[in-house]
């Protein structure tokens, strides 16, 4: 199981889950949700109850490089082409395109 904490505009927002390559779980922070504040996106509305999917969320896959830089990127980290959640895990704790950030735990 790999696990990343997902933040917006740098304050905690919740946890992203990969419980084996098929089953990915997002799942807001408690206290995200009581604050009332923007969602990760438009497709994941803040709520209580988590996100489950046999795919990586299209909104985090967005969050990915493309073309050479995905292929400069796999090889730097030495990660598979296919590794969506390692990549993601690799580049998108900082200089993001958006509020979103993602960081290992």
């Amino acid at each position: 199981m790999r696990l990343a904490e997902v933040y917006v505009n740098g304050v905690y927002a919740g946890l992203l889950t990969e419980e084996d390559s098929h089953t990915y779980c997002f799942a807001y922070d408690e206290d995200y949700v009581k604050s009332n504040v923007l969602p990760v996106c438009l497709a994941l509305p803040v709520r209580r109850e988590p996100y489950f999917s046999d795919h990586l969320f299209p909104f985090f896959s967005n969050l990915l490089s493309e073309g050479r830089n995905r292929d400069f990127q796999t090889r730097l980290h030495h990660l598979s082409p296919n590794d969506e959640f390692g990549l993601l895990l690799a580049t998108a704790s900082y200089d993001t395109i958006g509020n979103v950030t993602v960081r290992a735990i």
